[in-house]
């Protein structure tokens, strides 16, 4: 008979909460952030007859498709860049509903992207790129109600993140990180917009952590929300991450720690009050944001029960934290390419900074796209481990003093991408134990990965990638098992789902966004990566489950 840890036995019976199962109803999956499905239909002795049974063009081609699907109750709501959300009939991609946003009268910063929507309260919420949040009715597709969040004009920042729902709120985060900006995180009621709560990321006059900001540089400290956080129910706790101090590249002006810029926090979800906080990179200089996906998990840690929260940093190493209390519990690389530090220390201490120097080009690895980028990672309780998209690119940093002007760009400097040394740029998609950190398997790729990763009880992994394939692994082994090539790159979040006993996998397809198509410099065949705007579904034949 076969034997399992205690770890993982404890692990799958909390897999109930952090699993999705016939629906897909948040933008991690669950509150939880896995990306994972305990769906098992189509699994590792099947999944090699997977077939297309229907897709869907949105028309919006603009920076490609971003999004992560949502599906409840047999519909599936999908967003596009331009902020237009359609309804469709999840087993046939029948259109029921559109909502058409109204193009803005005015510039927008970073251009149209939308990563997401999300539901509640009978309503669809979606952020606009010219920072509104919109409620949607979930049957008719009528505007309910809209709420402005901040001028664009002003702050130079929008709202490109899914919301998250969370109790009787929905909270939705911003850019601006590269603005002279003031990053927060705001929650309104859903059931009226009215205004709940709002947390500044960047600590003012009289609050704790000001006093980690030179003179007034907290005005501009950035610290954007600009992904979706997770929360824990039990413990009522919303969790975010914050991304880079602004300038992005020159501190001289903001000597200090410069809080709560690239730490995760844990926000009390009615009041928004910070419960507790973790900088991963004090005095950032690289921006390496801490922005991304926090995976909350129960796991073992050195003989003891902990509730954890597993979050990848853009400066390529994985943080793990006890999101109880906040306490550094490791850390560990998921890039085979870094010298911005030479470690992390027991206590959770950079060790061995190497920070560029004004005026003069300094080579820094990974590079500002990130040790990772925004697209998600996936964590199985079956195996443990986490999957996670890592890229191996480097730059040359120039920092240089600028002047804040608010809502303009602040970024302090310049850089140029370029390969790691001693060989061409790439990526792989790894295997990690979640908690010790010992890679499993690795899958290379010469180009590079930025589709997020969906794992199954199937055993299986979903990902695509830029030259149009969208595949599967073993998740046990990394083996390659099935592709399809969809006729566009792939740059958002493929998500599963079942009607009536009937198992399905979506993916947008569609390569953009800001790094998507600034990639020729690396490899001029960048060129020829394919956009488009296709949600591609597939599902086993008809007799073949």
């Amino acid at each position: 008979m076969r034997s399992f840890p205690l770890l993982l036995v404890l692990a799958s019976a909390y897999a109930q909460n952090g699993a999705t199962h016939d629906d897909w109803p948040h933008y991690g999956g669950t509150q939880l952030s896995w990306r994972y499905s305990a769906l098992d239909q189509i699994n590792t002795s099947n999944v090699q007859k997977l077939v297309p049974v229907w897709a869907f063009q949105t028309g919006d081609y603009e920076m490609g498709l971003q999004a992560t699907p949502i599906v409840s109750d047999g519909v599936v709501y999908l967003s596009t860049s331009h902020n237009q959300v359609y309804a469709l009939d999840a087993a046939t991609g029948r259109p029921i509903w559109q909502y058409k946003y109204p193009m803005p009268t005015t510039p927008v910063v970073y251009g149209p992207q939308n990563r997401g929507v999300a539901i509640g309260d009978g309503k669809v919420f979606e952020g606009t790129y010219d920072n509104y949040l919109v409620a949607i009715d979930q049957k008719t597709g009528r505007e309910v109600w809209k709420v402005n969040v901040d001028d664009a004009r002003q702050c130079g920042c929008n709202i490109t993140g899914a919301p998250l729902v969370v109790k009787d709120k929905v909270i939705v985060g911003g850019t601006g990180g590269d603005s002279a900006h003031r990053g927060y995180l705001t929650a309104f009621y859903m059931k009226t917009g009215r205004l709940a709560w709002r947390f500044y990321t960047i600590p003012g006059p009289g609050e704790k952590g000001n006093e980690t900001w030179k003179g007034d540089s907290w005005k501009f400290g950035g610290g954007a929300t600009w992904m979706t956080g997770s929360f824990d129910p039990a413990l009522n706790l919303v969790y975010w991450g914050v991304g880079n101090a602004a300038a992005d590249l020159y501190a001289g002006d903001r000597e200090g720690a410069n809080l709560y810029a690239n730490s995760v926090v844990a926000l009390d979800a009615d009041s928004g009050k910070m419960r507790w906080y973790y900088q991963e990179v004090p005095k950032d200089v690289w921006d390496f944001d801490s922005s991304y996906e926090c995976v909350l998990l129960d796991r073992e840690v050195r003989g003891r029960m902990r509730k954890l929260l597993i979050h990848v940093n853009k400066g390529g190493f994985t943080f793990l934290l006890d999101r109880v209390t906040g306490e550094f519990l490791g850390a560990y690389p998921i890039v085979e390419n870094y010298n911005w530090i030479s470690g992390i220390t027991e206590d959770g201490k950079l060790a061995g900074r190497k920070e560029p120097v004004e005026g003069k080009a300094v080579n820094i690895c990974p590079s500002a796209i990130g040790g990772k980028s925004w697209n998600q990672i996936a964590y199985s309780p079956r195996t443990g481990w986490i999957y996670t998209p890592s890229i191996e690119v480097c730059n040359d940093l120039i920092a240089n003093h600028q002047e804040a002007q608010e809502g303009r760009s602040f970024i302090g400097g310049n850089w140029v991408m370029g390969a790691p040394p001693g060989r061409e740029p790439y990526s792989h998609l790894d295997a990690y134990d979640a908690v010790t950190g010992k890679r499993q398997w690795t899958f290379p790729y010469k180009y590079i990965l930025l589709a997020s990763i969906l794992a199954t009880a199937g055993d299986l992994l979903f990902t695509g990638d830029p030259e149009g394939f969208f595949f599967a692994l073993d998740a046990r082994t990394g083996a390659k098992l099935w592709s399809f090539q969809t006729g566009s790159g792939h740059r958002g979040s493929a998500v599963t789902y079942s009607i009536n006993g009937r198992q399905y996998v979506a993916t947008p397809t569609g390569w953009g966004s800001l790094v998507g198509r600034g990639l020729a410099g690396l490899w001029p065949e960048a060129e020829t990566f394919r956009g488009g705007s296709t949600l591609m579904v597939f599902a086993l034949p008809e007799g073949a489950r």
